[in-house]
């Protein structure tokens, strides 16, 4: 079994635009996601993802702690195009994620469009949920235990309708 650690935190959108603008100049820009829901609950969810020109299906488990199983299996990109229109119900989840080295972490900057313009969050995954991080100047609330703040929450309750 595949296990995910993962932390969660709101970013101050000021600091993170100055640190992108000055980091992106010398790496790769950010990747554009596309990514909707065939199950989600509380015990699973079944995503598919279009990331770039890449593609995914995964299968997560229920959140214990900052924990969770997770299996993510490539798929071919017009599979999850289709899958995404005839079995994903929307909204789907839009966003360009920018990934960042920090301290030996690397994190997962998000910042969302569509129904949830305006969020901004980075993750973090860990080998142990016990593991200390030092945290980047632009990193703000941990939200890694509010489950408004999942992705498959955020299909259903976007954003902008808080």
């Amino acid at each position: 079994m595949s296990t995910e650690i993962e932390r969660k935190f709101l970013v101050i959108a000021n600091q993170w635009q100055a640190f992108r603008k000055d980091a992106t100049r010398s790496s790769t820009p950010g990747t554009v996601y596309r990514q909707g829901y065939i199950a989600a609950d509380a015990r699973r969810t079944v995503r598919v993802r279009i990331a770039g020109e890449q593609s995914f299906l995964t299968i997560k488990g229920a959140t214990i702690g900052i924990a969770r199983s997770e299996y993510e299996y490539p798929i071919p990109v017009e599979d999850a195009r289709e899958m995404l229109q005839t079995l994903c119900v929307p909204p789907w989840i839009e966003k360009t994620r920018y990934t960042v080295e920090w301290e030996g972490f690397v994190w997962e900057v998000d910042e969302f469009d569509g129904e949830n313009r305006g969020l901004i969050l980075a993750e973090v995954e860990l080998t142990d949920s016990e593991q200390a991080i030092d945290l980047p100047t632009w990193i703000g609330e941990e939200v890694s235990h509010d489950p408004r703040y999942y992705n498959s929450n955020l299909a259903k309750h976007p954003f902008s309708q808080w």
